[in-house]
């Protein structure tokens, strides 16, 4: 008797088990609706600030004072600098006329803290 009541125990919780494997889910994948994603857009202005360099390391950062104040600018991974009229210089220029003293004119995108330039203006040629 105990072994019958066994075997039919045995055999509900098979199926129970056999009817959980071959179970069909009720939605694919697929067809779970998406919520609609929202989109954000975001527009870079670029500006032009003019100051005299206060500090200076080349390829990482500029400070300007300016009417406002020190203003802190982070280089971006070019920049380029140029005179009053355009024209690009070349490194050893560079080196020897952007340095601590000198006005500047920067072109740069960003806000607040996040304000990275791409071209520096020598104002003096």
């Amino acid at each position: 008797m105990k072994k019958m009541l066994f075997t039919i125990a045995l055999a509900l919780v098979a199926s129970f088990a056999w009817g959980q494997s071959l179970r069909q889910p009720l939605m694919k994948t697929q067809d779970v609706p998406k919520p609609p994603q929202q989109t954000t857009s975001t527009t870079t202005t670029t500006t032009e600030d003019t100051g005299t360099i206060t500090q200076y390391a080349p390829g990482s950062a500029i400070v300007l004072r300016e009417t406002s104040g020190p203003v802190h600018y982070r280089f971006g991974k070019t920049v380029t600098y140029v005179n009053r009229s355009g024209k690009v210089l070349d490194e050893k220029t560079v080196r020897t006329k952007i340095k601590v003293g000198v006005p500047v004119r920067v072109h740069y995108a960003g806000t607040g803290q996040n304000k990275v330039v791409d071209r520096v203006i020598l104002e003096h040629d």
